[in-house]
């Protein structure tokens, strides 16, 4: 399985930005709608923390506290792609970001009860930066 992120750029704060996440490959015995998918980012100087999750169907999301109610995850399982739709972008959102497959949960997990943990995916995409000026 392979991801590829794109959308970041740099935004005014107050801005918004569209992440994406083309998911392509298979696992043996597992397909793209099968995957709990997350988001993760890492701003200069700071450890990787988790940003959101959404359910392998769609119909549960999660969100850290730091971006809930400005962030928003959806996935596209005919293009096999998942979003992250960001508004009201301040500077503490600059961080280079990172699309992931959960390959450990099973794929029924609702997203509030994904890892939160960087370490526990195996599943990464390339990495995609996220610029917010004041």
């Amino acid at each position: 399985v392979q991801l590829q992120a794109s959308g970041g750029g740099l935004v005014q704060a107050g801005g918004s930005l569209r992440l994406s996440c083309a998911v392509s490959g298979r696992t043996p015995g597992r397909t793209f709608s099968r995957y709990p998918m997350a988001w993760f980012r890492q701003a200069p100087g700071k450890a990787r923390e988790f940003v959101s999750a959404i359910s392998w169907s769609g119909a549960s999301t999660h969100y850290a506290d730091s971006v809930k109610g400005r962030f928003t995850v959806s996935r596209d399982h005919a293009l096999n792609t998942v979003h992250l739709q960001m508004s009201r972008l301040n500077v503490e959102d600059t961080a280079v970001d990172y699309c992931a497959a959960d390959s450990v949960s099973a794929p029924n997990t609702p997203a509030q009860d994904m890892a939160i943990i960087p370490s526990t995916y195996h599943i990464w995409g390339q990495e995609t930066q996220v610029t917010v000026s004041s």
